[in-house]
């Protein structure tokens, strides 16, 4: 508040759930939000420039929700109110916790250390004499016997009820190998559809990662958004001017999530690779209740986005293939044949919105994926008639081939057709 920086504490997760703890020591603690979502395993802190446990471990919470909550927290809180006890919720998605072993009826992958090559049989020479010929003699055919037919039953999918063991805390704290291992192993299991369990030994104990949530349908966003939001900082902040609500003041989300798969960013860990997105009547809804509620509008909304700016309403084409894929992104190194790259809903809904009474302007604020917007050139006529407030943002990163192929971010060829649309 008013710009007062240092009032809290470092690693504020550990900090507030010691405090929750000294004050209730018989109340469940569940953590949740960005910074435990990206430390629910062990990871690297940058203020002591060491790898630190889980923050699970180090804060002694009873259960950690990581990336959006809606599906683990009204689930969990139906099952405390009927009275489990937390120690005996474990098979939550999106959920990790701490056990002493496997969860009963799971098998497991080892995946502790890196693999290494066998052995491997020389190429054989075509020409080498010592090489069995094929000759000419008749062979009888082989009698073949009547057996029974055996139907077998259908064949459990590979990665249900199965973890994969990470290498542990002790290991990669202080093997840089083993830790990029682990963290591949994390980047992976990020499909809600095909995802595995993860399992990290610190000490004699175990985090347990079970897989993500299913993703919130249309309908199910809408109910979420439709929620009684006071859209104004808690009243103990009195007049206190806050800048990150500033910025946010007047902006609609309209999606989460991001198929990018850059490696330096932590959306796709957070919020998933597949895009939630809500419905054109409900993002309407809420531009006309900031309209008609919030004070201080004028009738500009700062930002119509979310984690990424056009994808909204964009997906596989293919549901089976939405399910089972493991790409890191499905715009990297190209763009997935299976991605929907239609930015028709998302010029359908910029329309919509600037058409209302007392809008005088639709600005979008959130980063341009230039690479898919140059797929459908009607999108970028649309932003750059409409919606751009002077600057636009988008984030080519760098220029080089080799810094971009590092961040699996698309080349400047991408760019310069952007910016070739975008200036006609």
């Amino acid at each position: 508040p008013d710009n007062v920086a240092g009032k809290r504490p470092d690693r504020a997760t550990l900090v507030y759930t010691q405090r929750c703890k000294e004050a209730w020591k018989d109340v469940p603690v569940i953590l949740g939000g960005i910074e435990a979502s990206l430390r629910r395993t062990a990871h690297y802190d940058y203020w002591s420039d060491t790898v630190r446990r889980s923050v699970l471990v180090d804060s002694k919470a009873d259960m950690l929700m990581f990336g959006n909550g809606e599906r683990p927290l009204v689930e969990v809180a139906h099952r405390l109110a009927m009275g489990e006890p937390i120690s005996e919720i474990r098979d939550v998605r999106n959920t990790a916790i701490i056990v002493k072993e496997a969860l009963p009826g799971w098998s497991g992958v080892d995946s502790t250390r890196l693999d290494t090559p066998g052995k491997i049989d020389p190429i054989p020479h075509p020409y080498g004499e010592d090489l069995p010929c094929a000759d000419n003699k008749p062979v009888a055919p082989k009698k073949q016997e009547a057996k029974a037919v055996t139907v077998q039953p259908p064949r459990p999918k590979p990665w249900e009820k199965t973890y994969v063991l990470l290498p542990s805390f002790e290991k990669v704290k202080g093997d840089k190998v083993l830790y990029a291992h682990a963290s591949r192993i994390l980047h992976h299991e990020t499909n809600p559809g095909c995802a595995r369990a993860l399992m990290q030994k610190h000490g004699d104990r175990y985090v347990w990662i079970n897989p993500p949530a299913i993703p919130l349908s249309t309908e199910e966003m809408d109910s979420v958004f439709a929620l009684p939001y006071k859209r104004v900082p808690h009243p103990a902040y009195g007049n206190a001017r806050i800048p990150a609500y500033e910025m946010i003041r007047f902006s609609v989300n309209i999606m989460r999530g991001c198929f990018g798969g850059c490696s330096f960013c932590s959306i796709t860990e957070h919020e998933g690779r597949i895009i939630q997105s809500r419905s054109e009547d409900s993002i309407i809804n809420e531009i006309e209740a900031i309209r008609d509620t919030v004070p201080g509008f004028t009738g500009v909304i700062s930002d119509l986005g979310g984690p990424t700016a056009n994808m909204y309403m964009l997906r596989c084409k293919s549901p089976r293939a939405e399910q089972t894929c493991r790409r890191l992104s499905c715009v990297y190194p190209d763009i997935c044949p299976h991605m929907d790259t239609n930015h028709e809903p998302t010029i359908n809904l910029y329309r919509r919105a600037r058409d209302l009474k007392g809008i005088k302007k639709i600005l979008i604020a959130s980063g341009v994926r230039y690479d898919i917007a140059v797929e459908d050139p009607r999108y970028i006529k649309e932003l750059a008639t409409h919606h751009v407030g002077g600057y636009l943002k988008i984030a080519p990163e760098h220029t080089e081939e080799g810094p971009l192929s590092k961040m699996m971010k698309p080349g400047m060829g991408s760019y310069d057709r952007f910016k070739e649309l975008f200036d006609t």
